[in-house]
């Protein structure tokens, strides 16, 4: 019976610890940072699949018709060759690196670090506009308002 008691009171104590780890994960998912974090990674994602669209679809094609129709993706250094058996069955598989890939990732990288590069250097211009605007004057207080009443009424008498 003991042994009962004190599991029944072990899950009490889960019980507490998993409400107050709950009620920190609530308060950290709540911060600011965590949630721009969070749609920075969402928009990062969506941003890579457009930048690989861009360098498989538009950037790859023009480059391979340039260089004789070679496919990137399809360059690779044999180190050995695919070894057939008499009935059609792969004995030895083909053992290549494949550095066309490499060469998209390469390109892939570079057009994200491009457009990154731009984003970042236009948003500095407009923290840099913004920093250029002259503050606004402060605002006088009640002493400098009468002092300034009293100086204008003296500039009227002579």
């Amino acid at each position: 019976m003991s042994l009962d008691l004190n599991v029944k009171d072990l899950g009490g104590e889960v019980a507490k610890s998993s409400l107050g780890l709950i009620h920190e994960f609530k308060e950290f998912i709540s911060r600011g940072n965590v949630v721009d974090l969070a749609v920075g990674v969402i928009v990062g994602g969506a941003f890579g699949q457009i930048t690989t669209k861009l360098v498989s679809d538009v950037v790859m094609p023009p480059i391979g018709y340039f260089t004789s129709g070679i496919d990137f993706t399809s360059i690779k250094f044999d180190i050995q060759k695919q070894v057939l058996g008499p009935d059609g069955k792969i004995v030895k598989p083909e053992i290549a690196i494949a550095y066309g890939d490499f060469i998209n990732t390469v390109i892939n990288f570079l057009i994200v670090a491009f457009v990154i590069f731009w984003i970042v250097k236009g948003v500095n211009l407009l923290k840099r506009h913004e920093a250029a605007k002259p503050a606004d004057p402060p605002v006088p207080s009640a002493e400098e308002k009468l002092l300034i009443e009293i100086r204008d009424l003296l500039a009227k008498g002579k």
